[in-house]
């Protein structure tokens, strides 16, 4: 039963030892130049002007919803359809329950407007 388990287990390994390797390798070889400017924090090229605790708009986490719906929306909505014609009334019923849940999220969405960009 373990047997059956060892190609992954030695997949595992080989990819932590050429991952711990190469970042070993990368410190000992590469240069290593700290700097005022090369330490220092940056997102866009200049110094932060406000705080880092700022409130975002709530439209940034409709979109963020609005990503995970249709993102769960693919990935199972892709294994479903392949398997369309095996599977039973029941299976084809809980996905249409699923689907409804997220066409309500998506209908949520649209009336608090993060569908529309200005």
């Amino acid at each position: 039963m373990l047997a059956n388990y060892f190609p992954v287990l030695l997949f595992i390994l080989i990819a932590l030892g050429i991952g711990i390797v190469l970042l070993t390798a990368g410190r000992l070889v590469g240069p290593s130049n700290p700097g005022k400017d090369k330490n220092s924090p940056y997102e866009c090229g200049f110094e932060a002007f406000e705080d880092a605790r700022m409130k975002f708009d709530v439209r940034y986490y409709l979109v963020a919803i609005l990503f995970i719906i249709f993102d769960l929306e693919i990935a199972f909505l892709i294994p479903w359809a392949v398997t369309l014609d095996a599977i039973s009334g029941t299976a084809f019923a809980a996905m249409g329950i699923f689907l409804f849940i997220l066409v309500i999220g998506f209908i949520y969405e649209w009336k608090k407007g993060a569908l529309e960009w200005e």
